[in-house]
């Protein structure tokens, strides 16, 4: 083989290997988001029509029954929507759908439920996860939560605002802790909560593009109000 032939076909190696990574960019940065646009709309547009049709009914005042006994919370579907999550901090249009599971599949979706941890508004830690790049970058922005910010979360009855207590915790993903009933982080000097309470954790990963460690923010339940009342004060400041 000649040298000309040689650097030909380097060449051409070359082009069609650039290709393929541009390709590749291409998708991961733009394809994925217009996927998940269209998926996670079409999860909100479900849930707003279920809600439309059949609304959840509140929890009574005291939570309790004639029996004087508390019935058992039905448990969310896997995969399947059951709340909308909004994060002024991130901006007006940002709203997201959860959904039950931290699956692949499921975060392609929107936001994921840890199966393992409380409900919404429950006590416990009610613990979700999402994209910080890739299908739709939801927690793209998560560096810039801050304590005092809200991030609040509608079931179709109920607005629940919960407030974060922390700047980003970064941990390693074999960390369970972060998402416990009451948080125990391996670090115990930023452990945020000391007793039981209503709690919620949010989780993304980090680095921006890769997967090697976690971002962990801690909040507690700071309100509730009926969606009839309207919005919640952290729309309107």
């Amino acid at each position: 083989m000649s040298v000309r032939v040689l650097v030909r076909t380097v060449s051409e190696l070359c082009i069609t290997v650039g290709t393929l990574i541009v390709l590749f960019v291409v998708y991961v940065l733009f394809w994925t988001g217009i996927k998940a646009d269209s998926a996670t709309d079409g999860q909100i547009d479900r849930l707003e029509r279920t809600w439309a049709k059949a609304p959840v009914e509140a929890p009574a005042a005291g939570g309790g029954t004639e029996a004087g006994t508390v019935p058992a919370p039905e448990a969310y579907e896997s995969g399947r929507p059951f709340a909308v999550m909004y994060v002024p901090r991130f901006g007006r249009g940002w709203d997201w759908p959860v959904l039950e599971g931290t699956g692949v599949g499921v975060l392609k979706k929107g936001l994921g439920h840890y199966e393992s941890t409380a409900r919404l508004g429950e006590p416990g830690n009610f613990a979700v996860a999402g994209h910080r790049r890739t299908y739709g970058d939801p927690f793209k922005d998560f560096p810039r939560l801050r304590p005092g910010d809200v991030v609040v979360l509608s079931d179709g009855t109920t607005w629940f605002t919960y407030r974060i207590v922390n700047k980003p915790y970064r941990t390693v993903p074999g960390d369970v802790g972060v998402i416990g009933s009451v948080p125990r982080p391996l670090r115990d000097d930023v452990a945020p909560f000391d007793a039981p309470g209503r709690y919620l954790t949010l989780t993304t990963c980090e680095p921006e593009w890769g997967s090697s460690h976690r971002l962990v923010v801690w909040a507690h339940l700071d309100a509730t109000q009926p969606v009839t009342d309207g919005k919640p004060p952290a729309f309107h400041s």
